[in-house]
């Protein structure tokens, strides 16, 4: 199939295609006149990064994910390493933005918010030396 059609089975822009072609993430294979064509197992492999790069994961990660997929004799110990790793990032993330909600919040609860000049938000974001 062509990449229009690979972009429809797969969801995924025919830009965004080509990028992880030139990657080397995926190949296709070439038909004689030099155009792309993509078999199911293109298919396969293009919609698994996608759901890998919706989860967080880098591409170097998803080559590597893409890799331990294909490895039948593979450990899944490895692949849990890499998943957990990715839910520590994801809760450090969450964590600061936490802090940063509480922060913004408190800031929020001392602005009175009316037509006087003097705003606390404001004096924050400045450094007020």
């Amino acid at each position: 199939m062509n990449i229009g059609e690979a972009s429809k089975r797969s969801d995924l822009p025919k830009k965004t295609i080509r990028y992880y072609e030139e990657i080397g993430l995926v190949r296709a294979d070439r038909r004689e006149n030099g155009y792309r064509d993509y078999a199911m197992s293109h298919i396969h492999k293009l919609t698994f990064v996608q759901r890998a790069r919706g989860l967080g994961f880098s591409i170097d990660e998803c080559r590597n994910l893409l890799s331990l997929y294909e490895d039948k004799s593979r450990a899944s110990a490895h692949v849990k390493a890499m998943a957990m790793a990715r839910v520590a990032e994801i809760d450090s993330k969450l964590a600061e933005l936490k802090g940063l909600r509480e922060t913004l919040a408190a800031l929020i609860e001392t602005c009175h918010g009316d037509d006087r000049p003097d705003c606390p938000i404001l004096e924050d974001l400045a450094g007020s030396f």
